[in-house]
């Protein structure tokens, strides 16, 4: 699970030397059996921890997260909203809309993405994108912002394969795993992932029940360019991880202000068939 990109860096949590240097030197991650994904909604709030600097004085928000079972694929839907209140006390109203379909199969994904500022929209991804098989290459195929063809690297996941993929490696106790991604979050294709398995716990008390029989793991996250000179990661996130994919506790840095996500609601969803 991560946010749209355009919204900003995620959880700056390590130097770039060290990020570089353990991607240069983490072998390629093994193929994983596939990790049984739970139909979920969640409801973030949205919460400012800290100012960096002088610009933004508060900040509060709310994120919608559901995953729907459409049996042949994955269905998701984020929704974001924050109001930032400047050193001015304006108030700007930030939106995100995120819509997404995954198949189970890991070849085929559709993406919608529009942002606003106060109404206005900044930014907005639309297309499709197919790999050839699985491990293998594929292409993205943009209606918008522009109709545009972009071509995806051998091993590339989307999404929902993606995230799996990170439980995996977490419970064979595995440190760093490295993937590229595509999600459409962004027109100019994949993205590098660099991911950093910090602990495999096991089954704890939990407020929800569905979540207090399953281990977890926590991670970072850091997104580069895909580009051999990119060493310094465009954003990065940090979340708890259930084995079924469902994610809390999530810290979000904008650049000049960081945010805490913490879950307020939850609930299984029934499959769609």
């Amino acid at each position: 699970m991560r946010l749209p990109a355009v919204l900003g860096a995620l959880l700056l949590t390590a130097s770039v030397a060290v990020h570089a240097a353990a991607a240069a030197n983490a072998p390629a991650p093994a193929a994983q059996a596939p990790t049984a994904m739970l139909a979920h909604k969640a409801l973030y709030n949205l919460t400012m921890d800290t100012a960096k600097g002088n610009d933004v004085v508060a900040a509060r928000g709310t994120m919608g997260y559901e995953v729907t079972d459409a049996c042949d694929g994955w269905a998701v839907r984020q929704r974001l909203r924050m109001t930032i209140t400047n050193a001015d006390g304006q108030d700007i109203e930030m939106a995100s809309d995120y819509t997404t379909w995954e198949s189970k199969d890991g070849l085929k994904f559709r993406f919608h993405m529009r942002q606003t500022t106060d109404t206005a929209v900044t930014s907005q991804t639309d297309g499709e994108a197919v790999l050839q098989k699985a491990g293998g290459a594929g292409s993205a195929h943009y209606t918008t912002p522009h109709d545009t063809v972009s071509n995806l690297p051998a091993g590339t996941v989307f999404p929902m394969a993606h995230t799996s993929a990170i439980i995996a490696a977490a419970r064979d106790k595995k440190h760093f795993v490295t993937l590229p991604l595509f999600d459409g979050t962004d027109e100019n294709g994949v993205e590098d992932s660099f991911i950093v398995v910090l602990d495999w716990k096991t089954p704890g008390a939990n407020k929800w029940p569905v979540l207090a029989g399953l281990p977890s793991t926590r991670v970072h996250i850091s997104f580069f360019d895909h580009a051999p000179t990119a060493i310094t990661p465009t954003y990065e996130v940090g979340m708890r991880y259930w084995e079924n994919g469902v994610a809390d506790n999530m810290k979000m840095n904008f650049g000049d202000f960081i945010m805490d996500a913490k879950m307020k609601d939850f609930a299984p969803q029934p499959r769609h068939c």
